[in-house]
């Protein structure tokens, strides 16, 4: 594998630690009190970004390894299939068991960009929120297993 797809994966997950270590104080707050409209917006912006960081690797990964982003209408759900599957050139990037984790907030990330901010309900985000953190560390092992295996 590239030196520079690792060094490129490598700091896109330190990007997104730092998304959600900018935020501790608001996911913080949000488990002992419901988000108002404003703090309801910003989290529906942290887990798009989330999502996005996610998607920039797999995209890296795509192009550096596999030589192709998917493409059509539904590039976005075929890419995130597409880690979980080996190629000829790779490995699996991520278990199934994370594609479907990471279906969610890509689910997310559609609604979001499709509708009016004050639309969001707290109660459809709130395990998404919650759970962005454990997802982060998921993906920061299967991503370094993939570059260990890879790497061989």
């Amino acid at each position: 594998m590239l030196d520079s797809t690792k060094g490129e994966i490598v700091a896109e997950l330190a990007l997104l630690n730092r998304l959600l270590e900018s935020f501790d104080s608001l996911l913080t707050k949000v488990r002992t009190a419901e988000p108002d409209l404003v703090e309801t917006a910003a989290l529906g912006a942290i887990l798009q970004s989330f999502y996005n960081g996610a998607e920039n690797i797999f995209k890296r990964i795509a192009l550096d390894i596999d030589g192709s982003l998917p493409i059509g209408g539904a590039w976005h759900s075929d890419l995130l299939d597409c880690m979980a599957q080996p190629t000829r050139q790779r490995p699996a990037v991520i278990t199934t068991a994370l594609q479907d984790r990471l279906w969610d907030y890509l689910e997310f990330r559609h609604v979001f960009r499709s509708v009016y901010g004050y639309l969001l309900r707290w109660e459809k985000m709130a395990s998404l929120v919650f759970g962005c953190g454990e997802t982060l560390r998921q993906l920061e092992t299967e991503l370094n297993a993939f570059l260990a295996q890879a790497g061989d």
